[in-house]
């Protein structure tokens, strides 16, 4: 194993062979965390060539199972998000496209560095069952129609335990590990074609469109390898997603949009991806999707999706608490906001117990906050620019603040959506 990790700290390539017995090693306990740290910040420091990514792609793809979901009608869309701060759309998305037909099989992951995780937000639901066997996993797809579980356990585990790895060693924040993680779960997860949100911005893993970029055309590439369709959509994370970050806060404001009560920039990227997910399952053109989508969530057939969802993985919406003490922060000065450190706001909310700092942490689900002001909008000096829930751990809030940059006149911002890849 030092022989390999220094010849990736050389900047040389790794042979198939190579990969897979640092890979499997690690996975049958063979390798240790701190061996596999290094190998991982090597390759974060140097990257892979393509084949070494479609090599890494291959091994964690083969080093578990593979569910064939061959046995169940109708075409299966499987969504992944790269990850931000106040991402939540899957738990939105899910129901839409399943209350218009569609079969959604989602495995998600855990919070991944100051990003949320979806497995997170689903277990601030008291009793919401987020680790299904696999018969219980094609159960709910085929009655409910819509699934979101954690990866079950012989899924993928090399990425299972290297995934845990990277979020408490500072190796998330590589594009080869990105794609390789992303795609050996999506391919191993059976459904037929594949939709990416891929994040760009400050509170992204991926900072700059020319970085998503190589990513979205690296993950088609594996995805075109496999025969399996796969649309990357890139999208801004300058600021946070929608108005609340922290897992039950997130819940909360993924109901309301379903219950068609919120109409911001979540709204909006939901009813695109959806869009496209619809169209891609119905093979319709986008318009007529995009019409189909609005019309389920203004009918309420998405939230009672949402709702026998929630029932039948055992969740109980009823019991969800967000934390008690809740202080509202006020801006101290008077202008646009021109600038959001989104990346900063998501580790505050971690650092108030809202996410991991090693990989055993427990999670404060109540926790976290709700913006009153987004990029854009003008503030009031003492006017209300967020609420913070805390529970055991105070923020003080000149680093709260410190998030914020108000100027005298509005900037121009960049779109929400970017680009398609496919």
């Amino acid at each position: 194993m030092i022989t390999i990790i220094d010849k990736k700290r050389n900047k040389k390539e790794l042979t198939y062979e190579e990969m897979k017995y640092a890979i499997m090693g690690y996975v049958n306990g063979e390798i240790p965390d701190y061996q596999m740290s290094a190998f991982l910040m090597a390759i974060c420091i140097n990257g892979l060539s393509s084949k070494e990514t479609f090599d890494l792609t291959d091994i964690m793809l083969n080093s578990g199972d593979r569910i064939d979901l061959s046995d169940i009608n109708g075409t299966k869309i499987d969504k992944h998000s790269t990850g931000g701060v106040g991402d939540k759309t899957t738990l939105i998305l899910a129901p839409i496209v399943a209350s218009l037909g569609i079969k959604v099989p989602k495995m998600s992951g855990r919070g991944l560095g100051h990003t949320g995780g979806t497995i997170d937000k689903l277990e601030s639901i008291p009793g919401f069952k987020v680790n299904l066997t696999l018969e219980e996993f094609k159960k709910e797809l085929k009655e409910v129609g819509a699934v979101i579980t954690g990866q079950t356990a012989n899924l993928v585990p090399a990425d299972k335990k290297i995934y845990a790895l990277r979020d408490v060693t500072g190796t998330v924040s590589s594009i080869p590990l990105i794609a390789s993680s992303i795609m050996s779960k999506k391919l191993a997860s059976g459904a037929d074609k594949i939709i990416i949100d891929l994040k760009v911005g400050n509170g992204a893993l991926v900072k700059t469109l020319d970085e998503a970029k190589k990513l979205a055309n690296l993950m088609v590439r594996i995805g075109k390898k496999y025969n399996h369709e796969t649309i990357c959509i890139l999208t801004n994370m300058n600021e946070p997603l929608g108005n609340n970050i922290g897992n039950a806060l997130e819940v909360k404001e993924s109901i309301e949009l379903l219950k068609g009560n919120v109409k911001n920039d979540l709204y909006e990227l939901v009813i695109y991806i959806a869009s496209y997910m619809v169209s891609l399952g119905k093979k319709i053109e986008f318009e007529a999707a995009k019409k189909e989508v609005i019309e389920t969530i203004e009918n309420g057939n998405a939230y009672k999706k949402f709702l026998e969802m929630v029932s039948s993985q055992g969740g109980c919406l009823e019991e969800m608490q967000v934390a008690p003490k809740v202080f509202s922060i006020k801006s101290i000065k008077s202008g646009y906001i021109n600038a959001i450190n989104t990346e900063k706001l998501g580790m505050i909310v971690k650092e108030i117990g809202g996410g991991r700092e090693t990989k055993d942490d427990k999670i404060d689900y109540g926790v976290g906050i709700v913006l009153s002001k987004k990029l854009g909008d003008h503030v009031e000096k003492d006017e209300e620019i967020l609420k913070i829930y805390l529970n055991q751990k105070d923020m003080e809030i000149r680093k709260i603040l410190s998030c914020f940059v108000i100027e005298d006149e509005k900037k121009k911002y960049q779109p929400l959506i970017y680009e398609v890849i496919m």
